[in-house]
């Protein structure tokens, strides 16, 4: 083993990389958006806008991904800066849309946590409304004739004609958020949340302290458990009166709806969501592969995979919703919600229906916590390696220690507005903002990188000393990717931002989102995207009179395969002196990554 390969690290295993994956592609996004956008969305109809934006944008741009990383063995930032100097601020938005990600899905996790731990007891407290936390708008049952009138609470003047709240709703909204009025009251710390959220911190810091060295070992059950625990309560699910009017209004097909734009644009964009394409994420876990694995047989194993755990995890989510609806007596649409809605109000208020309330509701909140972890694992490591990548001596010693620790930290500190009274809004605001936009620009310009300017025959010769020349192999280049890179993806990627241009509703609502939080939110899209123009412009500037135009947009002299042994065909003869910094600029190239300056120089 090399001393760059040394100093990065590698897999132990091809297994450990597929499960890696699998872990950043499949979250908690799997359990709680893709079931209610089916609904939504046309029910078994939406599965065909989905899989065909899986097999068109999904693959592909999969491919892309872990094809580019596996060949630099560098994270995104680096890689960029390689293939197309001028374009470095391509891994640059990546790297900051999963660091923006990060930092409110840490949240997510602390609240799961919070439920976990709230479940270790004999009965839930979402079960009734017999709390402190509980207002005169509390009932059991939306088909009560009367309001809670309890201990805590003079309830004897109530007004009936007013909004009910199940107990499940109100421990969630008056116990673990304390939700405030609007975005504009932060109010202040729920210390139960933001002592969750330093655990979650501190797990992502114990995992991730050996990099891949760890997350290889970890995968092994925060990756394969919650589809045993997914497992079993679909089968408890199964077993509960009113799974079949769940499970039928699930798939209940809506043929008209497959005619609507909107659905193909959600059906592309849970694509991007679900399969962490353009976050830099895969990139930066395919450095970490042996140079000859096979990129392609990942490319179509892992998305569809995916795919079948989102429709898999479907059945478990709206066998409990039937459930539920029988009990309370109304249609399931009327206990349908999305996101954290459905994970911390209608699911928890389902089990504490439940026989054994609290063995399922453990079962449940587990599940949620490996989902979140095995995504966020790989979203740290993206961050983290960027960083080392580019200043390499963050990897020697306990440099690299300090490095994961300095990012666990200030991910926790930038996570600590959410857990105040009104950090719910600003979750919600950046989960509406942050995720969209800047991923579809991410891809639509990592596609021009890859396979305009640098070009799809050289880019796909360079997957041809990976993977060999194999007739499978010759299929996928010249019989799909060659079309869907060049043509289909970019197209539909455009056509898809058209499309949320065209269909956006501002988020303002006073007094919840005040006109300054939608100004808020356009900024939390645009900082990653303009640094795609911003360091082109900072390298025009910089480098203008040592370089000719075109010359920026070429590859730099350090590009191809980061270890030796792997420098074979057309990079057989890469010099030594190539990696010197005084020669970088003038033989055609952009800065020099330090992390090609090896022993040899």
């Amino acid at each position: 083993m090399s001393e760059s390969e040394s100093s990065r690290g590698r897999w132990g295993s091809q297994l450990e990389f597929i499960l890696t994956s699998i872990g950043c592609s499949v979250g908690l996004g799997n359990v709680w958006r893709f079931p209610y956008l089916t609904y939504t969305s046309g029910g078994g109809a939406f599965l065909v806008p989905y899989f065909i934006c899986l097999i068109l944008i999904g693959i592909p741009l999969f491919c892309l991904d872990i094809s580019f990383g596996q060949f630099t063995s560098l994270g995104p930032v680096a890689a960029a800066g390689n293939i197309s100097p001028i374009f470095k601020g391509v891994g640059m938005c990546m790297v900051t849309v999963m660091g923006l990600i990060m930092i409110y899905y840490s949240v997510v996790i602390a609240t799961c946590i919070h439920y976990f731990f709230a479940s270790l007891t004999d009965v839930l407290p979402w079960t009734d409304c017999l709390n402190e936390w509980n207002t005169c708008n509390c009932r059991q049952d939306t088909n009560d004739t009367d309001y809670l009138r309890n201990t805590y609470l003079n309830c004897s003047q109530i007004d009936n004609t007013g909004s009910a709240f199940s107990p499940s709703e109100e421990y969630y909204s008056n116990f673990v958020l304390g939700v405030t009025s609007g975005i504009g009251e932060a109010g202040g710390f729920q210390w139960r949340l933001v002592l969750s959220n330093l655990l979650t911190w501190t797990i992502m810091f114990l995992v991730l302290i050996k990099g891949v060295k760890s997350i290889g070992k970890v995968v092994y059950v925060f990756t394969l458990l919650p589809y045993v625990l997914l497992t079993v309560l679909l089968v408890r699910g199964l077993t509960l009166e009113g799974y079949y009017d769940g499970i039928t209004y699930y798939l209940d097909p809506k043929l008209d709806r497959i005619a609507e734009p909107r659905v193909w644009a959600d059906a592309a964009v849970q694509i991007f969501y679900s399969t962490s394409t353009c976050s830099g994420a895969l990139i930066a876990m395919a450095s970490f592969n042996s140079f000859k694995n096979n990129t392609f047989r990942d490319s179509y194993m892992i998305p569809i995979i995916n795919a079948l755990t989102s429709f898999y995890g479907g059945f478990a989510t709206f066998a409990v919703l039937g459930f539920m609806a029988l009990k309370k007596g109304v249609l399931v649409s009327e206990v349908t919600k999305q996101g954290p809605g459905l994970a911390f109000v209608v699911y928890p208020e389902a089990l504490s229906r439940m026989p054994a309330a609290p063995f399922w509701s453990v079962l449940f909140f587990m599940m949620m916590m490996s989902l979140g972890i095995s995504s966020m694992l790989t979203g740290v490591e993206t961050v983290a390696s960027a960083f080392m990548d580019e200043f390499p001596a963050l990897r020697k010693g306990k440099n690299t220690y300090i490095c994961r620790g300095i990012i666990c930290f200030c991910g926790f500190l930038l996570g600590l507005p959410q857990t105040t009274q009104g950090g719910s809004y600003i979750l919600n605001l950046m989960d509406t903002f942050v995720g969209g936009f800047p991923l579809l620009f991410a891809g639509l310009f990592e596609i021009i990188v890859l396979v305009y300017i640098y070009g799809f025959k050289r880019f796909s010769s360079d997957i041809k000393m990976m993977v060999g020349d194999t007739p499978f192999a010759r299929y996928s280049y010249y019989g799909f990717f060659l079309w869907c890179w060049t043509i289909i993806t970019p197209a539909a990627i455009i056509a898809v931002i058209i499309s949320k241009c065209i269909d956006y509703t501002p988020i303002i609502s006073e007094p919840t989102y005040p006109p300054w939080s939608e100004t808020l939110g356009w900024l939390l899209v645009m900082t990653p995207i303009i640094l795609i123009p911003g360091y082109a412009l900072y390298y025009i500037v910089r480098y203008w009179k040592k370089q000719s135009f075109s010359q920026m947009f070429k590859p730099a002299p350090q590009w191809g395969p980061l270890l030796p042994e792997n420098r074979t065909g057309a990079y057989a003869d890469m010099g030594v002196e190539l990696y010197s910094k005084e020669n970088a600029i003038e033989n055609g190239g952009g800065e020099i990554n330090p992390s090609y300056v090896t022993e040899k120089e």
